[in-house]
């Protein structure tokens, strides 16, 4: 509308040339859902506060380190068979130990997971811690806690992807966990869950007919399967190194973790006893230790220290000493290196849902959200848990009776550990079979419906439409040019549709209105290639 000029002079109007525009939204910042050592930052509580995060340093900073957790080992004569508990090696003189955990309390794998998800490309996500773990004794996984860690996520925007690696450890009761995830997601419309299959671990695989499998299919319910995917099975990971697990995880104190050892140690391994005997196990013997290895003028600058500053000297002298003797036993003693090597390989066997939220991130930063997220290899793992043959996975790939598709992990001769499979829980869907299809379609729908907002209140008229479909085209025509939509041209690819007559009717327009219809042609993969060879009769 015209100004009312009253006075003489020059007057200047700018009118916008070109339409409003539509920015992709992120497509790659999962939320990692799960307990953690600690939830602070700078004194104020971040429990059930979802944080954002771009490294491990500021993990560390805010939520702490990883928990510990403490084992028992018990000799046993039995004999080592293929159906032998996974924790369960020989070392040796016709003896073999059973490792088990020391309480119920140690299923904490939240930051292993997370740095399995850092090592296959992720990047910026999103913490929610729902409870701490004590340094001794961890915490006894809660669904109810883990469920909770959803609601505040209501709440943000960014977050694309829900991850819960601990819920696998609450057992078959993970699938209501689940169920309450892949609702959350489909009531969001703008996230996707990556989850896992319970107890895929170490069992042998036995294609369709497979328990764990099939208790998967039957208990994660028949509602939003197109908001996740599932993989299987899990992975032996490197993530937990040789100097992480020692003789402490034997015992809360090394006094009792070494004598532990020493029942477990054969005695032609006297080197190793020996530098077992001479260690300080009493936290006096340490004191006495620390204090004689001081000059007379040291001894008087560390009495000049508060309390807290002599404890921090003593407690790295004490791991000092541990570290020490951890690397003399692991030097002289076979029976040593070898239990710790199976627990290093206990720990290391992670579900495999945080890897997959980095190889998403990295697709979707490399390739785009469009590309399949599949036939990518995996960092930090050195081979799944079992071995899925072309046979098994057909199986797993197309699910007749439920339709509920689940990926394959898979280990190939020269290339490594692969991911080996795109598609949703709704493997039977013809609209929402693939992983891409599924996140692309919520990329396209926020980032427009973000840029809509704008135009809320707008005339409903005939230049608001031209504007809004303007934008709209111009977006379309865009992620068609990067490859997100199918089509030799942009008219093949999407149809932007708008208007009194063909969207709208005038009720439409009396009451508020304003329809828009958009068609699209999502890039699917090429999953199946076929080849076909014929002979021909020779011509010349």
């Amino acid at each position: 509308m015209a100004k009312n000029y009253k006075t003489p002079g020059v007057y200047i109007e700018e009118l916008n040339a070109f339409p409003g525009t539509v920015v992709e939204v992120a497509t790659a910042v999962p939320a990692f859902i799960g307990y953690t050592e600690k939830a602070s930052d700078n004194g104020k509580s971040l429990l059930n506060r979802p944080v954002r995060i771009n490294t491990m340093q500021e993990f560390h900073e805010r939520f702490g380190m990883a928990f510990s957790p403490k084992f028992k080992l018990t000799r046993t004569t039995d004999k080592l068979t293929d159906s032998s508990p996974p924790h369960h090696m020989n070392i040796g003189q016709n003896q073999n130990l059973t490792i088990e955990f020391e309480t119920d309390n140690h299923d904490l794998i939240f930051y292993n997971s997370l740095r399995l998800f850092y090592l296959n490309g992720g990047s910026a996500c999103y913490i929610v811690s729902v409870g701490l773990f004590d340094a001794n004794d961890g915490v006894k996984i809660d669904g109810s806690e883990l469920v909770s860690g959803l609601e505040p996520l209501r709440k943000e925007q960014e977050p694309t992807m829900i991850i819960i690696p601990e819920a696998v450890k609450l057992g078959e009761k993970c699938y209501d966990l689940y169920k309450q995830a892949l609702k959350h997601c489909s009531d969001m419309q703008s996230r996707f869950a990556i989850v896992d299959v319970f107890d895929g671990d170490w069992s042998e695989f036995k294609g369709g007919d497979n328990p764990k499998v099939q208790v998967f299919r039957e208990k994660i319910g028949s509602e939003f399967l197109d908001y996740a995917a599932a993989y299987y099975p899990w992975l032996h990971t490197n993530i937990v190194s040789d100097r992480e697990v020692t003789f402490m995880n034997f015992g809360k104190t090394a006094g009792e973790a070494l004598n532990k050892l020493k029942e477990l140690m054969p005695d032609e391994e006297k080197t190793a006893l020996d530098i077992i005997e001479t260690y300080p196990k009493e936290d006096s013997e340490i004191q006495t230790k620390f204090n004689e290895q001081k000059s007379e003028d040291e001894k008087a600058e560390f009495e000049k220290l508060d309390e807290k500053s002599k404890k921090k000297h003593l407690e790295k002298y004490t791991k000092k000493l541990q570290n020490n003797l951890h690397l003399g036993l692991w030097e002289t003693s076979p029976t040593y290196k070898n239990i710790l090597s199976k627990l290093r390989e206990v720990l290391n066997l992670l579900p495999p849902s945080a890897a997959l939220a980095g190889v998403y991130t990295k697709v979707d930063q490399n390739r785009g959200v469009w590309k399949s997220p599949a036939n990518i290899s995996l960092n930090g793992v050195i081979k799944p848990s079992t071995t899925i043959s072309h046979e098994d996975q057909e199986l797993l790939n197309v699910d007749a009776i439920g339709g509920k598709s689940i990926n394959a992990i898979r280990t190939f001769p020269g290339l490594g550990t692969l991911v080996w499979g795109g598609r949703t829980l709704d493997g039977n869907s013809l609209d929402w079979r693939y992983i891409n299809v599924r996140r692309t379609m919520i990329m396209l729908e926020q980032s427009i419906k973000l840029a809509l907002r704008a135009y809320v209140f707008e005339p409903n008229d005939a230049n608001t439409w031209v504007t809004v479909k303007s934008m709209i085209t111009n977006f379309l025509t865009d992620k068609w040019k990067q490859g997100a939509l199918a089509g030799a041209s942009p008219e093949d690819a999407f149809e932007v549709q708008i208007g009194l007559g063909t969207t709208m009717t005038s009720v439409d327009i009396l009451e508020g209105r304003m329809l828009i219809t958009i068609k699209l042609a999502i890039v699917g993969p090429a999953e199946f290639i076929v080849v076909t060879f014929k002979q021909q009769m020779q011509k010349s």
